[in-house]
């Protein structure tokens, strides 16, 4: 799979009509949304799809037609994405009408090609999914989890340090937790501990 972490925009005109397509993080679906609607007030339809994964890594999927004939624009847009293996991405189509009909067959192909034209205009980039993993770690070993981390060029997200030691959050792909876990056991008589471990762990 993959993901963008930038806005790709292009622009086609089809019998008049302009589609203006936008791909973009899913993060930025809202902000991107509003934006959309306050660059283009004399837009006809805005139509939007997204694929994303929820915080049980479960994909959720939808789209809008935004007034064009249902299944017309949105399904396709998303079947784009599909195509493309895109997750954690949104996409937007703004069509200026220019006065010719495409009927529903036309506007599938406009939409699906408008949106294929940001997708090859866009950087892709590949995803792997990655799960927060808590942990902590006494005083007294600090030093050795710090190296390890140099090591394997882990960057912790979040350290809180207490009188005892220190709690990390790391986000781990399968293969860094497997690797993490091995060398975190050896000191689990010494007081380390996992707090919270990935969902793909269980």
């Amino acid at each position: 799979m993959f993901i963008v972490n930038d806005i790709y925009t292009q622009k086609q005109e089809i019998k008049k009509s302009n589609f203006i397509s936008y791909i973009c993080p899913f993060s930025e679906f809202e902000d991107v949304h509003k934006m959309l609607k306050d660059e283009h007030p004399k837009a006809v339809h805005i139509v939007w799809a997204y694929r994303h994964y929820n915080k049980y890594f479960q994909i959720v999927e939808n789209s809008s037609d935004d007034g064009e004939p249902k299944g017309s624009s949105g399904p396709p847009c998303l079947d784009a994405l599909r195509g493309a293996e895109l997750i954690d991405t949104c996409v937007f189509v703004v069509r200026y009408f220019g006065g010719i009909k495409l009927g529903v067959g036309g506007l599938v192909r406009a939409y699906s090609s408008s949106v294929n034209l940001a997708i090859n205009a866009a950087n892709l980039i590949k995803f792997e999914i990655k799960d927060e993993c808590v942990f902590f770690v006494p005083f007294t070993l600090i030093a050795r989890f710090e190296h390890y981390f140099n090591k394997e060029n882990l960057e912790e997200i979040q350290k809180n340090f207490n009188e005892l030691g220190c709690e990390y959050l790391f986000k781990f792909n399968k293969a860094e937790f497997v690797k993490f876990s091995e060398f975190a056991k050896l000191f689990e008589m010494q007081d380390f501990s996992f707090l919270a471990i990935p969902l793909f762990a269980n």
